[in-house]
């Protein structure tokens, strides 16, 4: 974001959750610093399969970017089940997916964004990590406040006068489509790339790996497959991949 460092970083903590964006986020950090880490976050989420891509993906980044595993570091995975708890949510309990009072879905856990950067940028201060990188976008996306391009701004001011040094959240899929951020794997890692996250990333919010799309494993009805299959569409047709 916009804060000046005195000079180019070499390291980055991608906040990786196992899925698609982060999965690409993950690429992106690979091929620009010399050092990688990972962090998850366990919030109590339903579906114990998110946790368990996160790992698949990690090993399946290695061997589809072989030419970055060097680059790729430690992983880390934070607890934050007590929080799940308190900001209660169709992906921490039994709840049915729909708009609530607000027109936000019920899927959206409050403030999660804001927990996750605020544990992750703690990690960073400790392991000597330059910069953050996060999957949030505003362009494709659910409509989670926490995942606008301003919350990142003001958090990343927030995040640099708490800890009194400059702290740089990068998103980079903040502008792209879904489609878009389809085709920048694509750019990073040709076919192994997307292919490996056609296979391994978890996006469903039904956490259902039984059902296999050309796009991946989902119910493909909640809204999470839709916005993956749709943009996987998209960048298929323009690809003239077979859909």
């Amino acid at each position: 974001m916009s804060v000046i460092l005195e000079k180019p970083p070499a390291s980055a903590l991608v906040l990786f959750s196992g899925g698609q964006d982060s999965a690409t986020c993950l690429a992106w950090a690979l091929e620009r610093f010399q050092r990688v880490e990972t962090v998850g976050f366990d919030y109590g989420q339903r579906h114990a399969v998110e946790m368990q891509a996160r790992q698949t993906v990690r090993d399946g980044m290695a061997k589809a970017l072989p030419q970055y595993a060097d680059r790729l570091g430690d992983d880390h995975v934070v607890d934050l089940t007590g929080y799940g708890r308190i900001a209660e949510s169709a992906l921490t309990a039994d709840r049915k997916i729909e708009m609530d009072a607000r027109g936000l879905p019920t899927t959206f856990v409050p403030g999660r964004n804001l927990i996750f950067l605020v544990a992750a940028a703690a990690l960073a201060d400790r392991r000597g990590l330059e910069v953050l990188v996060g999957g949030m976008c505003e362009t494709d996306y659910s409509g989670y406040p926490d995942c606008r391009h301003d919350t990142m701004e003001a958090m990343a001011r927030a995040l640099s006068l708490g800890l009194d040094k400059p702290v740089v959240i990068e998103t980079p899929l903040m502008w792209l489509t879904k489609a878009e951020t389809w085709e920048l794997a694509q750019q990073i890692g040709g076919t192994a790339l997307v292919q490996m996250i056609v296979e391994d990333s978890h996006t469903c919010y039904q956490g259902d790996r039984t059902h296999r799309h050309a796009w991946g494993y989902g119910c493909g009805e909640c809204p999470a497959c839709e916005l993956r299959a749709a943009g996987y569409d998209e960048w298929a047709s323009s690809q003239g991949v077979g859909t």
